[in-house]
């Protein structure tokens, strides 16, 4: 009798959790591959610091070969699963075609940028969902600094110190947050730089910050953000992006290059593309995360809408902490369905949330208890350290660096404005075409690819539909 064949789509928290987890309980007895555009695991809630220079790059990823040694690294993207005929389809990093089989399949895509049909946002804004992106960001704030400080026209130089931020979710807020302390520092210790301000405005229709969690966190935040120069503007977004800057919906233009767009996720298209019954762009699935009708196919992580068995009538939220708990079940109800062990129901307990806001700060409740300040910021660095699956004590060193020598402020140019656009299915990856040319039109002022660029990976090019969760 063969081994069975389990192929896993996605190495995010849920896939990359599935795939750990799967690899101990199979103990050599099934072929686990899994596919995914990267060779490695983003640890995504670090990402804020990567783009504010704390982190360097590699420090919040984790390599999947190295960390999964028995389970099969495809490097691809799914571009069409037959349900029938058990077979995933795929498009490899150089175009080539490939075909995996399963008996089990795993559907762990994971999410990318939701967008919102706001004129301008598309050609103007970026997302914040990648390591491209993050590279891209700390790059283009650190020029638009160094282009002020050297500009004689106040109106432009204040336009080039001014960054919006438009969404104060988790991403946002931390965003914001390490942003105006990494260009505060680029211009406090510059003489050339004496009297410039730079200028971050956190903009949300929400009427708070954090409008997810407990109100006394979300105050802390706001409290936290207001005191560092933060411009926080409740109840407000953005009307139209131009490339002078963004027009408010209180009427207000405010002129800028630099606009972050993290107003939220969507489910990744993929999910729509097989013609399963769907909640709001993600896959139905049971408590034991398997998709009804397809008992070979299971979903979990932001793909997948899962029963909230602790809200009855309900769906878990798109986080990481819900995705890498339901890729631990996902794993054991896969070894069940080969009858090894018993299922398991997908049930959660709220462990609490922690959100970095830079230096020190931070705003905390473990276990219900409301923490802010510097136990906060504590309690949050220690989390991370615990949740991450690798390079912890890399990470722990360039946070010790970081605290007793200045940052790095220097842009390598290795990620530009049009290789990181908005309305992408993979915002992991950077997108660069082959033959010299870019996959998308570069703004004005943004030099083409030089027939030098080497050719990179190759996505699918059908355009995600809007998704509205």
């Amino acid at each position: 009798m063969s081994r069975p064949r389990i192929v896993i789509v996605g190495a995010g928290f849920a896939g990359y959790r599935t795939a750990q987890t799967l690899s101990r309980l199979a103990r050599g007895r099934a072929d686990i591959t899994l596919l995914n555009p990267t060779d490695y695991f983003l640890y995504l809630p670090l990402l804020p610091q990567v783009a504010a220079g704390i982190l360097e790059p590699r420090r919040v990823t984790v390599s999947l070969s190295g960390t999964l040694p028995h389970v099969k690294l495809v490097l691809g993207e799914s571009d069409r699963i037959d349900l029938d005929a058990r077979q995933v389809h795929y498009t490899g990093p150089e175009g080539e075609a490939g075909t995996l089989d399963y008996n089990r399949l795993v559907l762990a895509a994971g999410s990318v940028n939701k967008l919102l049909p706001i004129p301008g946002v598309a050609e103007h804004a970026h997302g914040f969902r990648g390591l491209p992106e993050a590279l891209y960001l700390r790059d283009h704030v650190t020029r638009q600094v160094e282009l002020a400080t050297a500009s004689d026209d106040p109106k432009r130089c204040a336009a080039r110190c001014t960054f919006v931020v438009v969404g104060a979710g988790y991403t946002g807020t931390e965003v914001a947050a390490h942003g105006q302390l990494f260009t505060d520092a680029q211009v406090d210790r510059h003489p050339m730089r004496t009297g410039m301000r730079p200028r971050w405005l956190l903009l949300d229709i929400a009427d708070r910050v954090l409008p997810e969690l407990d109100e006394r966190l979300s105050r802390t935040a706001d409290t936290v953000l207001r005191e560092r120069g933060v411009d926080v503007r409740m109840g407000t977004s953005v009307k139209e992006a131009t490339h002078d800057g963004v027009l408010l919906t209180d009427g207000e233009f405010v002129d800028t290059h630099t606009l972050v767009w993290c107003v939220g996720v969507r489910p990744d298209p993929l999910a729509e593309s097989l013609g399963l019954p769907l909640e709001r762009g993600r896959l139905l699935v049971d408590p034991h995360l398997r998709v009804p009708g397809r008992p070979e196919v299971f979903a979990c992580g932001d793909a997948a809408a899962v029963p909230d068995l602790e809200k009855p009538g309900s769906y878990t939220p798109m986080t990481a902490q819900h995705a890498w708990r339901q890729g631990k079940v996902c794993a054991h109800n896969i070894a069940a369905s080969f009858g090894d062990g018993r299922r398991r129901a997908y049930r959660h307990k709220d462990m609490g949330f922690v959100v970095d806001l830079g230096g020190v700060k931070a705003a905390a409740n473990p276990l219900g208890v409301n923490l802010s300040g510097v136990a906060a910021g504590a309690v949050t660095r220690g989390y991370h350290l615990a949740a991450m699956p690798g390079n912890r004590v890399r990470v722990a060193a360039d946070w010790f660096l970081d605290a007793v020598l200045p940052r790095q402020a220097v842009q390598l140019g290795l990620v530009r404005s049009w290789s990181v656009p908005l309305d992408t299915a993979s915002p992991e990856l950077a997108r660069v075409p082959a033959g010299g040319r870019p996959a998308v039109t570069p703004p004005p002022g943004q030099p083409a690819p030089g027939p030098d660029v080497a050719p990179g990976p190759v996505r699918r090019t059908d355009r995600p539909t809007e998704g509205d969760s």
